[in-house]
């Protein structure tokens, strides 16, 4: 498949509510623009295509976007994925990108990644507006690590074409101070439903 353009978005964030961030927290999302082979077929065609272009894009945006940002795997601490399909697409091609492979893709580049990575798909128009929810990588319930960013390409997709984004993160929300339950408290309150505690 053929990448008409890969966009790159990358923050630096040195304050936020008056507040220094040390280090500045760092975040890119990535995207490539790419003509969408299933585009005008059947409902039920095959998605194996798609599936594993996903595998090879997630290789090559994460290796852009670590040189990009300048980082290290060890130093992530947040990862995201999501598709926008052209309107000449059908929902289950953005899945097919971001569910199935992408995420073991981007594991393997950053030898990483415990957690599921927070994805979505939409069809849209041109210029759509993604919002980008960054996960934890290794422990799930860092909830510091949580975030969010709107991406959008001007130009993109256009009807025949799907946008694959997928972002990384150096650390947690400036000024995160949201600390909730470990998994041992989590288990341990499901265990209870169980118990008819």
């Amino acid at each position: 498949m053929i990448i008409r353009k890969t966009v790159a978005l990358v923050e630096e964030i040195n304050s936020e509510y008056g507040a220094a961030a040390s280090p500045p927290l760092r975040r890119i999302a990535i995207a490539a623009v790419f003509e969408n082979p299933l585009a005008g077929k059947a409902a039920g065609a095959d998605l194996k295509p798609l599936i594993e272009y996903s595998l090879e894009l997630g290789a090559s945006l994460t290796k852009t976007a670590l040189a990009t940002l300048g980082a290290s795997p060890a130093q992530l601490r947040a990862y995201t994925k999501a598709a926008v399909v052209g309107i000449g697409g059908d929902l289950e091609h953005g899945a097919a990108m971001i569910h199935p492979r992408l995420g073991m893709a981007m594991r393997s580049a950053i030898k990483r990644g415990r957690v599921i990575i927070p994805g979505h798909a939409k069809v849209g128009p041109p210029g759509t507006t993604v919002d980008l929810i960054y996960g934890p990588l290794d422990e799930g319930w860092d909830l510091d690590a949580f975030d969010s960013t709107p991406a959008q390409i001007h130009d993109a997709p256009r009807p025949h074409e799907i946008v694959l984004w997928i972002g990384y993160a150096t650390g947690p929300r400036v000024n995160a101070r949201c600390k909730g339950p470990d998994q041992k408290e989590v288990d341990a309150l499901v265990a209870s439903f169980a118990s008819g505690e």
